[in-house]
């Protein structure tokens, strides 16, 4: 008999379950459990959908080539070193396929995205969980941690579900510490929400070992259409280029998305409601005892005294009708990952966490 048994790696991944979207009792929930956009997407990507759908009978183009040039003028960014994907997860998916397999190493963080194992084990690699330091990515750890067989790091920066953030001069020191072999990739799918940070574009611009990575999902809203880029060296994004299925982009996706990227305007807007309701929730939580650290995302990880009380805190929320993620499997058990909303949403938590704390 034939025996048929899957590439190495493969089984170590979890089968992957949704957050929830429903609660008992409820017919309309408040979901501020998957960061997203609460101002939904702007007006001219849904314009430009609709004037999409007549072409759906046709195949998208293969090169993205609008698209790239788009972000390319938002960014001031060389299109010819962009590269798009379904998602940023995609992109992220690119690089590690590309550049690493059986017998390399894939360093990532303690509390970094819950993807980057899985990516690994995707590939065939061995992940490497390296500690952080207070909920920030170490970069001397890392450095530490690095040996022959490492291809890649990945890190967010900020990150998920932590908020926080590596200052630039230690991504700089990063970057510049790793040997030639290795590819710093720098997930920043929440980059415009970090007031005056380019995300890595910098360093991607001049470095050849960095990837950076962005997202449509966050801050412009278009999370149901699944659109990511990444950006980084010619020879680098030449060999991902290489493995990426020629229409994995549909004519919808490619049409919101570039009518997204050139709404600075919609970009500001939100960006700007995060920041201010951002910094309502964190008051209101450390007015309530109820650590947070400073978040550069459009979330706030609350942490409670520990996982008891995360786990009532949660019920309270929940009987109030909002969702927020419990974050156990990244390490918090005594957290929740609590997306801004707008100025209602944002109260509406305020209050359920008041009335919890006070017995009530």
């Amino acid at each position: 008999m034939h025996k048929i048994e899957p590439q190495p790696g493969i089984m170590e991944i979890d089968l992957y379950v949704g957050g929830k979207s429903r609660l008992a009792g409820h017919d309309e929930v408040l979901k501020l459990s998957s960061n997203e956009n609460p101002l939904g997407s702007p007006p001219v990507a849904g314009e430009a959908l609709a004037r999409a759908a007549g072409d759906v009978h046709l195949y998208p183009p293969t090169d993205h080539a609008d698209l790239r040039a788009a972000i390319g003028a938002v960014h001031g960014l060389d299109p010819e070193r962009i590269i798009c994907g379904v998602g940023s997860d995609e992109v992220l998916q690119f690089v590690t396929q590309a550049f690493s397999g059986p017998g390399d190493e894939i360093i990532h963080t303690e509390h970094g995205f819950s993807m980057y194992p899985i990516l690994a084990h995707m590939a065939g690699a061995t992940p490497v969980c390296v500690p952080e330091a207070g909920r920030v990515v170490d970069v001397d750890a890392i450095l530490r941690a690095v040996t022959g067989r490492t291809r890649l790091v990945l890190i967010a920066n900020p990150g998920n579900p932590t908020g926080t953030m590596v200052p630039e001069g230690d991504l700089e020191r990063l970057a510049g510490g790793l040997p030639d072999h290795v590819i710093l990739v720098i997930d920043g799918a929440y980059t415009e929400y970090a007031e005056g940070y380019d995300g890595g574009a910098a360093l991607a611009s001049e470095r050849p070992n960095v990837l950076m990575t962005r997202t449509f999902s966050k801050i412009y809203g278009l999370g149901g259409l699944r659109v990511g880029w990444g950006y980084g060296p010619r020879a680098m994004i030449d060999v991902m280029t290489r493995i990426r299925q020629p229409f994995n982009l549909s004519v919808l996706q490619l049409a919101a998305a570039e009518a997204a990227v050139r709404d600075r305007d919609w970009v500001a807007r939100c960006a700007a409601l995060n920041a201010k309701q951002r910094a309502r929730l964190v008051g209101a939580l450390r007015e309530m005892d109820i650590a947070c650290d400073d978040s550069h995302a459009n979330f706030v990880l609350a942490r409670f005294a520990d996982e008891a009380q995360a786990t009532t805190a949660d019920a309270a929320l929940q009987r109030d009708g909002i969702i927020v993620r419990r974050v156990t499997g990244y390490g918090f058990p005594e957290g929740l990952r609590i997306t801004v909303g707008d100025a209602v949403q944002t109260g509406r938590v305020i209050a359920a966490l008041g009335r919890w704390r006070e017995g009530v």
